[in-house]
């Protein structure tokens, strides 16, 4: 077996691991690097192989730091099967899509731009075509612990990782007399949190290529975090402003509903409560969510047996249409407004904060990571003013993060999910160097490597 490195290395973004084994060349994950402009040529560079070279893809989940760069493998000459659980398939689907039509937007504004200052105007790393042939790329459906051949004595398995619906971690195995098995985490999930069951623990493997988001940190407890956002919501209220939550489409906005829906039953939160989800996407993805209860935990299948949906509360409004969310712009308070994206590097949250940001009555809730360089690391870190729009904005809103919320296992559930499989060989990938650093310390008995891109290592 050997591994080579291609994304997500001593980095949080752009996930993208080649394993080359028993003559088949398979590629985990294809994702997008997110965070300033500048990764805009990053994510148009060559992928450090030839697409038209992998035999399979295999897709953990369904973010766009997985995802999003599958398109373009496409496009450049991909012509393998793409093997991943159903709600990832549905889910990815979605994410795809819109991260073209995004792409194919920017590149007309730029057009424009670039029309009247006299230079070529920037491309568009893919479009919706690209994404619909990336689509037809999708073939086996995984299931949790049902192995799928990927060649002669060489198969791999998905296990539940607990990060977002249809996450997995996946075990690959080859043998044909000494077996050689390696493990790719994914991203992990926080236990203990609402809708989706807790993570996996996968049977043992030779060596693991593990995450590392968080690995030097603690989240703070659930139930804290979950009375912070309901004390921030009604505070903002009793003042007469807009509460304006920027929400990742996947897990996020789903998880947030059902906190507020639980606030509003348990008179945390006034029964009226206009909530508006202003995100095509977050819609789409919670549809996707209701049609998945295999994915689900104990209390989350209860609901529905019982015949409770639960992200739905009395005064939710789904906002799909242009004409309707730039009509949230005129809401002069009392409203929660949940938008993406969740970093603020585009789409209609940056509208609802040009339109709420200068308002001492509004406040702002950060749920999320928020990566160096995007709008809302910038805003966390304290800014006092921001450009939108090309218009200079006074920070004058009430800001609040809130970090309980994560999707990701902090720095002790990884290492409880590490310490249960025991490897001999332990590769870091997906977190900054720092926190890779300090996981690296508290590990023993397993050989640690933390690798650049471009790196290889044999197995």
């Amino acid at each position: 077996m050997n591994i080579s490195f291609h994304g997500a290395d001593r980095d949080v973004t752009g996930s993208c691991h080649l394993l080359e084994a028993k003559g088949k060349r398979i590629l985990i994950d294809c994702g997008m690097y997110q965070g300033g402009r500048e990764l805009d040529e990053e994510n148009a560079e060559d992928f450090g192989f030839d697409p038209a070279s992998i035999d399979t893809l295999l897709l953990t989940h369904a973010h766009l730091d997985h995802c999003g760069r599958i398109p373009l493998l496409v496009k450049r000459g991909f012509n393998g099967e793409i093997i991943t659980t159903a709600a990832t398939r549905e889910l990815a689907r979605v994410v795809m899509l819109d991260s073209a039509h995004l792409q194919e937007e920017e590149a007309e504004r730029d057009a424009r731009y670039a029309h009247r200052r006299g230079r070529e105007p920037r491309q568009a790393l893919y479009g919706t075509l690209d994404a619909l042939n990336a689509l037809d790329q999708f073939g086996r459906t995984a299931v949790y612990g049902q192995p799928i051949e990927l060649g002669p004595n060489l198969g791999a398995t998905f296990h539940d990782a607990g990060h977002i619906l249809g996450s997995a971690s996946i075990r690959i195995e080859e043998g044909d007399g000494k077996r050689r098995s390696v493990i790719f985490s994914g991203d992990l999930g926080n236990s203990g949190r609402p809708i989706l069951r807790d993570p996996q623990i996968p049977p043992q493997a030779d060596a693991v290529v593990m995450e590392t988001t968080y690995g030097d940190r603690l989240h703070k407890q659930i139930t804290p975090s979950v009375e912070e956002l309901y004390e921030a919501i009604t505070e903002t209220l009793r003042r007469g402003g807009n509460v304006i939550i920027p929400t990742f489409a996947l897990e996020r906005a789903q998880e947030i509903l059902y906190y507020l829906r639980d606030g509003v039953e348990t008179g945390h939160l006034a029964r009226n409560l206009p909530v508006f989800l202003d995100s095509p996407m977050a819609i789409s993805a919670t549809e996707i969510f209701r049609r998945h209860p295999e994915c689900y935990d104990a209390e989350a299948c209860a609901l529905f047996e019982h015949g409770r949906d639960p992200f739905a509360l009395p005064g939710l409004r789904f906002t799909r249409e242009t004409a309707d969310s730039i009509a949230l712009n005129r809401l002069a308070g009392g409203a929660v407004i949940m938008a993406g994206s969740g970093m603020c590097t585009g789409g209609r949250v940056r509208h609802h904060l040009r339109h709420n940001l200068w308002r001492k009555d509004s406040s702002v809730i950060f749920v999320g990571y928020a990566a160096p360089g995007t709008l809302a690391r910038i805003l966390i870190d304290g800014a006092q003013r921001i450009k939108l729009f090309g218009d200079e904005i006074p920070v004058r809103a009430r800001l609040h993060t809130i970090n309980g919320f994560s999707a990701h296992a902090d720095r002790d559930e990884l290492l409880a999910w590490h310490g249960a499989l025991k490897p001999a060989r332990t590769i870091l990938v997906h977190g900054d160097e720092k926190a890779m650093r300090s996981f690296a310390e508290r590990l023993h008995d397993t050989e640690v490597s933390m690798p650049d891109k471009g790196d290889e290592i044999s197995l």
